[in-house]
């Protein structure tokens, strides 16, 4: 695993609290944000599944990435983390890449998550890791996780089972 960075965890945690407030507003509990390199906070994102009239890309990385590349220069992502509650997917792994943000900082697998959510309609989660995804690219991005995965599946706990 890549070095963990002093603030990392914090904001780490940070994508935990945005998760919160999402599952707080009716939608499912994800969050992201995005660091610079000196680990300032510039953006966050909870999931847009509800928010978005039921759009199922609309994944918290995936808008955040989108976002991100509208609001930053490629030179400039290529130094910024984006932090996640849960291991960015397939598609969420494409965006962030296309987007140009250089290093992911996640807390829960795709396989742990994929466990705790079974096969909801709403969640087909892929057992996927994100770093297959990164390595098929043409330029690098770093990852570091899981970290702190026991309390980012906590803002899954009982959630999928509610919706069943």
């Amino acid at each position: 695993m890549s070095a963990v960075r002093p603030y990392d965890l914090d904001l780490l945690r940070k994508s935990f609290e945005v998760a919160k407030k999402a599952r707080d507003g009716g939608d499912h509990p994800f969050g992201s944000v995005l660091g610079d390199e000196t680990g300032a906070l510039l953006m966050e994102q909870g999931n847009g599944y509800s928010a978005e009239g039921g759009d199922r890309t609309a994944h918290a990385e995936r808008l955040l990435a989108s976002r991100a590349a509208k609001a930053y220069p490629l030179e400039k992502l290529a130094k910024m983390t984006l932090y996640t509650s849960a291991e960015p997917c397939a598609m969420c792994a494409g965006a962030i890449y296309w987007a140009g943000i250089g290093r992911v900082v996640f807390g829960q697998t795709e396989k742990g998550l994929k466990e705790q959510t079974g096969d909801h309609e709403e969640n087909p989660t892929l057992d996927l890791p994100c770093q297959i995804v990164f390595a098929a690219g043409q330029r690098p991005t770093e990852v570091v996780g899981p970290l702190l995965e026991e309390e980012a599946a906590q803002l899954q706990a009982d959630f999928w089972a509610s919706k069943a």
